[in-house]
């Protein structure tokens, strides 16, 4: 992949041991980072947000409603949240809706593929309450309506897994909420997609899982970006932070805790996507890091 001529080389030299897992060996080596020179800085293209920790709601905030609804996504607004994550699908005739996995059967009962549905199939799909006393009906959200419930009230954390760039980013720019979206990466392909359609939309994705010094070089020069998911050792941190590279860490979970979050705290993380916001934010507050 070419990247255009106004890229700035830097060479870092790690003078500390990384540990990599999985026939892991320590090392001490040398990364180039290739970054994209703006006039900006990376991090510069992130939504503001006037909290140092940012909390992202996994799914919107969904122990007491069904994940991935307009209810998730508002209960996460009234609970403080600074992102909602929001997983983007298309249906058989091109609508983009909003549901975690390629199934409905999980959230409706209906055995199909969300692609394989039309979208007035979908609009009669119900979804089951979480709580027992719950007498509400939810549905599967269509990407506009999750747009016009986060306008102006909270960011978008945009899990990118089956939709057409373009017209993703054109439904983002109608609404008025280009500069409240970071889009996650799940394939390499979608980096291409996305710089093409919206080259100063901030992207999101995974480093190489048990990558090697010279994985992780090759990764990012070839995928600047301006958040990762999956760093874990302070020294590689460090070296992300020091080129405006944030972390935000995946501690979500059923049994989440102040043990965990202590862990993802103490290496210096910029953000926690939680399925818990309420209560980690509260944590944060008493700790004095919200």
């Amino acid at each position: 992949m070419k990247f255009p001529l106004l890229m700035k080389k830097f060479t870092i030299t790690i003078l500390a041991f990384l540990c990599l897992s999985g026939g892991r060996v320590s090392y001490a080596d040398t990364i180039d980072f290739y970054l994209l020179q703006n006039s900006f800085s990376p991090c510069d293209r992130l939504p503001k947000t006037q909290h140092k920790i940012k909390i992202i709601a996994h799914r919107g905030s969904h122990l007491q409603v069904p994940e991935n609804t307009l209810a998730a996504y508002e209960n996460a607004i009234a609970e403080g949240a600074d992102y909602v994550e929001v997983d983007l699908r298309t249906t058989r005739d091109g609508k983009l809706v909003v549901l975690h996995d390629e199934s409905v059967k999980k959230m409706t009962g209906t055995d199909a593929l969300i692609r394989n549905l039309n979208f007035d199939e979908v609009q009669n799909l119900k979804i089951a309450p979480v709580m027992p006393a719950d007498t509400k009906t939810y549905f599967i959200p269509t990407f506009e309506s999750v747009l016009a419930v986060c306008k102006g009230k909270i960011n978008i954390y945009l899990d990118f897994k089956d939709a057409d760039a373009a017209k993703t980013y054109d439904l983002i720019r109608q609404a008025g909420m280009q500069h409240n979206v970071v889009v996650y990466l799940n394939k390499k392909e979608q980096y291409g997609q996305w710089k093409k359609v919206a080259p100063t939309m901030p992207l999101m994705t995974s480093l190489p899982e048990n990558g090697t010094a010279s994985d992780i070089q090759d990764f990012l020069r070839k995928t600047p970006v301006d958040v990762v998911d999956n760093a874990h050792d302070t020294a590689l941190i460090h070296i992300l932070h020091d080129h405006k590279i944030q972390l935000w860490l995946d501690v979500q979970s059923r049994d989440e805790n102040p043990a965990k979050w202590d862990h993802a705290l103490s290496l210096g993380v910029d953000g926690l996507q939680t399925d818990h916001p309420e209560q980690l934010i509260k944590y944060l507050n008493t700790k004095k890091l919200r």
